[in-house]
This record gives C-alpha cells, sequence and structure tokens, in this order.
C-alpha cells in the first residue's frame, strides 16, 4: 500500500489571463503567450485527435481517462451481476462496448468509477479490474451509512480488491445530513490513511457543498480530493453562478485539489465540440497548474452525445482554442492521472 500513497503535487503554471474579477469569465477572450526559447511548442489537436491507438503507444504520455463508469450487460444482469433495483441503466455500457471506444478513440487506459446502476455492489467493477489490472484503476463508492458500516467496506475494497479511489456522492447521504458528519470526516480521514483520493460529485451545484468540501480539506489535508466534472460549474451566465466559479478556482489553495475537465456535455452551454468551456478551462488552467487538471469522458452517458471519440477529441479542440502548451496537454490527457496513481499504466 506504500507505494500507493498520493503526494499532491505543485506546479507553477504561467497565468494565461488575471481572474481576480469574479466576472472576468463570463468574457471569451484571446490570449497572447509570450515565447521565449522554454515555451513549449503548442500542439495541433486536430492531429492527436485523429491519432490511432497504434500511435498512442509510439509515445511515452499514454492518454487516460479519468472519469468513466461499466455496467453489467442485460444478460450479465439477470445472473451475476444484478442491476440496483430502480437503477437499470437505459445505455449500453459494457465491459466489451467500452473496450471497443477506448480502441477506437486510441485510449490506453481509465478510471472506473462504480455506477450507481449497481451502488454498493462492486462485484462487477471488481471483475473488470481484475481482468485488466495494467488497464483499469477502480473508483468505488462511499457508503455513509449511519450505522458505519461503509468504513470497513472502503477499506475491503481498497485492501482487499484493490480500488485505488473513493467517490462522495452527497445525495447518499441520510436526509438532512452533510458530508462533515461524524460519518463522512471518518470515511474522508481513512481514505486519506489509505492513501486514496476522493472524488466529489456536486450534482445539483458546487454552492451547495463548497463549505463541505473547504471544511474536509481544511482538517484532513493528507487526502486527496477529486472534483468531478468541474463541479458542474457551467459558463457563468450571471453573479450567482459566477461567484461558484470563482470559489471552485480558490480551491486551489488546497494543493491536494485536482479538477476533472471531464463530462463536457453536461458543463456546456453549446453543442459539441464544446467550445463555450475555453475560457473556465484557461482559467482553471492557470489557477491548478496543468498538472491538477485531468480530462474524462463519462463514459457511457457521453456516447449519444458525440460518441466517445468525440468526447476526446472535444477536450483537444477546446485545449487548441486556449491554448494549451504540448506540456500542459500531456498533463491534461493522462499525465496528471498517472501520476496520481504510480505504478499504473507504465510504459
Amino acid at each position: 500500500m506504500g507505494q500507493w500513497l498520493l503526494k499532491p503535487l505543485i506546479s507553477a503554471t504561467s497565468a494565461r489571463f488575471s481572474n481576480s474579477s469574479s466576472h472576468s469569465y463570463l468574457f471569451t477572450v484571446s490570449v497572447v503567450k509570450p515565447f521565449t526559447k522554454e515555451t513549449p511548442t503548442r500542439v495541433s489537436a486536430a492531429k492527436m485527435a485523429t491519432s490511432s491507438g497504434a500511435d498512442n503507444k509510439t509515445n511515452s504520455t499514454k492518454v487516460i481517462d479519468s472519469h468513466l463508469h461499466v455496467w453489467a450487460s442485460p444478460e450479465e444482469a439477470a445472473g451475476k451481476y444484478p442491476y440496483f433495483p430502480g437503477q437499470e441503466p437505459t445505455l449500453r455500457g459494457d465491459l466489451d462496448f467500452l473496450l471497443q471506444s477506448l480502441e477506437e478513440a486510441g485510449v490506453d487506459g481509465a478510471l472506473i468509477v462504480q455506477p450507481i446502476n449497481h451502488k454498493f455492489d462492486h462485484s462487477l467493477v471488481t471483475s473488470v479490474l481484475k481482468k485488466y489490472p495494467n488497464k483499469f484503476v477502480g473508483c468505488c463508492l462511499a457508503n455513509p451509512a449511519a450505522d458505519g458500516s461503509g468504513l470497513k467496506h472502503l477499506e475491503e475494497l481498497i485492501v482487499k480488491d484493490g480500488y485505488r479511489a473513493v467517490r462522495f456522492n452527497p445525495y447518499l447521504w441520510p436526509s438532512g445530513q452533510k458530508m462533515t458528519n461524524d460519518i463522512g470526516k471518518r470515511l474522508f480521514s481513512k481514505a486519506g490513511e489509505l492513501g486514496v483520493p476522493v472524488g466529489f460529485m456536486c450534482m445539483k451545484g458546487l454552492d451547495l457543498h463548497i463549505s463541505e468540501i473547504q471544511e474536509l480539506c481544511t482538517e484532513f489535508p493528507s487526502t486527496v480530493v477529486l472534483l468531478d466534472h468541474l463541479s458542474f460549474c457551467k459558463p457563468p451566465t450571471n453573479d450567482e453562478e459566477s461567484f461558484a466559479f470563482s470559489e471552485l478556482l480558490k480551491l486551489s489553495k488546497f494543493p491536494q485539489v485536482y479538477i476533472k475537465f471531464s463530462a463536457l456535455f453536461r458543463v456546456s452551454r453549446m453543442p459539441f465540440p464544446y467550445q463555450d468551456l475555453a475560457p473556465l478551462l484557461s482559467q482553471v488552467v492557470s489557477s491548478f497548474g496543468a498538472n491538477r487538471v485531468m480530462w474524462g469522458s463519462d463514459f457511457p452517458y457521453v456516447v449519444p452525445e458525440c460518441g466517445y471519440k468525440g468526447g476526446k477529441e472535444a477536450v483537444l479542440s477546446i485545449a487548441n482554442q486556449v491554448p494549451l502548451s504540448s506540456s500542459e496537454l500531456e498533463w491534461i490527457m493522462g499525465k496528471t492521472v498517472v501520476q496520481l496513481f504510480q505504478g499504473q499504466w507504465v510504459p
């Protein structure tokens, strides 16, 4: 377990534009970076987006998806891996489809997040991790039950089954309870003790959970944090949304906090390729550094929106619009998540 210990990375990335005003990101800005002999060359997203899986294997930097799901096929669910009642999926998300999608998009591996379709039954995802230990890393789902049974379950999933991250879904907490209750703090502390990051899903808005995240980060600085899907911050259109995004940027003061630039179709106000997210990505990279930012597809939900490969291509297109350097893009497309989960996805 010792080799898994997470050490937050601190980056000194050049700022693209000032974010001192909470309204600055309401506008699309053109950014010109001064060229020095140390300035990395810009990558052609079009070239990278059309590269094949074979091309990726010649590159030392692997392309890793930091956020996707896999669940049983209907046939598997009828037998060994049943869905949780009421959470039957409406999309195909089985392993064969996932492997096919990764191959077609030239993606080398992924962090699999336990889907709500199986809730706290991790057997399907565990079977995938055991079958493809060099391709996938598992993120389990925290069980915040009041009886504390989730603590033992978390430790078993990490120590016995090899999960290397855990997701906090605040909407699974008992009614009226926050993630900062006794169980939440014990789960969060245990994750840090075991060297696994905690991912937060703020689907109903960061403003509802920002104080909890701040409190947990302050009290337990050794626990690494992953913020899923830009914490569901969309391009701001009013003062309230502007404030929420500014609060997201302020979380960069905690060196253990990382951002997933993922599920772009959920946070953009525009159709594919989601170009309105360029100013947000620019400010996130300026605040956190590219080595604390990682892309994610949110497969299979991304498939009906723009296709799995389209989800990857959108990130590259947005990166060109910012623009990001080749080094920054390498961090976001795989290097950040590889660094977080050391010993995984090795060349």
